[in-house]
């Protein structure tokens, strides 16, 4: 009877997975910034693409107790503040989080260093009692929703391969 060992070609192939598993982390990690890239993009091209009023409109429209709309400092403010955050792992669960951070240039009594770029992002995602809802975060996280699945597709593949050759 003919007996053939594949000894040194199987511990090759399990060295390869134990190195997959050893990758985790950083695969997923690289994966999570690629997929959070593409949403940030998208929602930086919908706040580019948001209409906006003149500071000195703004304040008059705020006078005569009119309706809100997105003034040239608060747009200003939201492109600079947006960005991505660091990568947490909570518990075996990478996360970055998409947000707004600091202040805008329009100052007040009550913000005295300007508006908080969170609470104008907010107003406009959501409405408010003088702003009308513009949810510009929400279109943005459904239009990249296949886009992210193709391109976290793509750069596990890429990463698995890296290991495997």
């Amino acid at each position: 009877m003919a007996k053939m060992i594949y000894k040194k070609e199987l511990e090759n192939y399990a060295s390869r997975i134990a190195k997959i598993g050893e990758g985790t982390a950083r695969i997923c990690g690289r994966t999570v910034y690629e997929m959070a890239n593409i949403v940030a993009d998208k929602v930086r091209e919908n706040i580019d693409a948001m209409h906006y009023i003149s500071d000195k409109e703004g304040l008059k429209r705020y006078a005569n107790k009119e309706k809100a709309e997105l003034t040239y400092s608060e747009k200003k403010g939201l492109q600079e503040g947006f960005g991505v955050s660091k990568m947490q792992n909570d518990g075996g669960y990478m996360n970055v989080k998409l947000g707004f951070d600091g202040y805008n240039s329009v100052k007040t009594r009550k913000y005295p260093k300007g508006q908080p770029n969170v609470m104008i992002a907010r107003a406009i995602e959501s409405g408010s009692s003088v702003r009308d809802k513009n949810p510009f975060v929400r279109r943005a996280v459904n239009a990249a929703q296949s886009e992210c699945l193709k391109k976290a597709d793509e750069v596990f593949n890429e990463e698995v391969q890296k290991i495997m050759k």
